[in-house]
């Protein structure tokens, strides 16, 4: 998986490709071509607790540009100066992604360039990143014992339009009015998805739905 990263950063022209792993029990893993020094320098300094994309990320089911991120704060601004005097852009592109047993993941390309230079860069490649992102956390699942997704669950063509349409950022309204259906039975549709998914809420349902590959955004 390293030597992956390190021949797809060359491939797509850019400073660095990571993929983040942090795992229910804090435990973090991952492979990608951050400096050694910045990724020592990473884990002994304890940035997990305050790196905005990770915070940033957690919060969110879909991909994110950084500068979307809230990079405000003393802490957050010591913590991107020493980031760049070690190397790191100012650019960056993190997909998250959950897993089973409460895993959480990230897969980021980190570059630096101009905003605008940038916004062609992701607009091109987001669709290929994106897949990435999740071939990558497929092949770690497989290397980490016991933490193979469980088989999909099948879904029925409703509610699979219903969890996508929320995965897209619909509320309940603008997706029953999507759908040409009430509201009523969108609840429907989404409790029977919720249920067969295992899911304590709404939310994690998309979730689920997403990591499993039920849904794909």
């Amino acid at each position: 998986m390293q030597s992956i990263t390190e021949a797809l950063r060359d491939q797509y022209g850019v400073d660095h490709m990571v993929y983040h792993w942090v795992n229910s029990d804090g435990e973090q893993f991952g492979c990608g071509t951050y400096p050694q020094a910045w990724v020592t320098r990473y884990l002994d300094q304890g940035y997990l607790r305050i790196d905005p994309v990770i915070k940033g990320c957690y919060q969110r089911f879909h991909p994110v540009d950084w500068k979307r991120l809230d990079w405000s704060g003393k802490a957050v601004r010591m913590f991107l100066q020493d980031a760049r005097a070690h190397g790191l852009g100012h650019q960056g592109y993190s997909v998250p992604i959950r897993g089973p047993n409460g895993q959480f993941a990230l897969f980021t390309v980190n570059h630096s360039c101009t905003d605008a230079e940038w916004e062609t860069f992701s607009q091109m490649h987001r669709r290929d990143l994106i897949m990435l992102a999740h071939d990558f956390n497929h092949a770690a699942l497989r290397l980490e014992p016991g933490r193979t997704p469980r088989e999909a669950t099948p879904l029925s063509p409703r509610e699979l339009e219903a969890l996508t349409l929320l995965a897209l950022g619909y509320n309940r309204a603008q997706a029953a009015n999507a759908l040409s259906i009430s509201e009523h039975t969108l609840r429907v549709y989404i409790e029977s998805a919720r249920h067969k998914l295992g899911a304590q809420n709404t939310t994690h349902a998309v979730a689920r739905a997403m990591q499993r590959g039920i849904i794909v955004v």
